[in-house]
């Protein structure tokens, strides 16, 4: 686990997992899938195209599988 920095203040990774544990608490699977398609498209997909880049489906779909798990535990 991150330990605060001697000034007292909170480590950028403690920042990050504070701020994705609120954000989970906040929002349901459909936000995640949303998200998902959108990095798909900023990614570029190339539709068939055997790359090594997933779908921006495939990508909403892992992405809001990823966090229902991580609120089921």
């Amino acid at each position: 686990m991150a330990q605060n920095n001697q000034n007292g203040k909170m480590s950028r990774e403690e920042a990050g997992r504070k701020g994705g544990e609120a954000t989970s608490r906040n929002h349901d699977r459909e936000f995640y899938q949303e998200i998902g398609e959108k990095g798909g498209e900023a990614r570029g997909s190339n539709g068939g195209n055997n790359d090594g880049k997933m779908s921006r489906e495939e990508a909403g779909r892992k992405g809001g599988e990823a966090r229902a798990r991580q609120r089921d535990n």
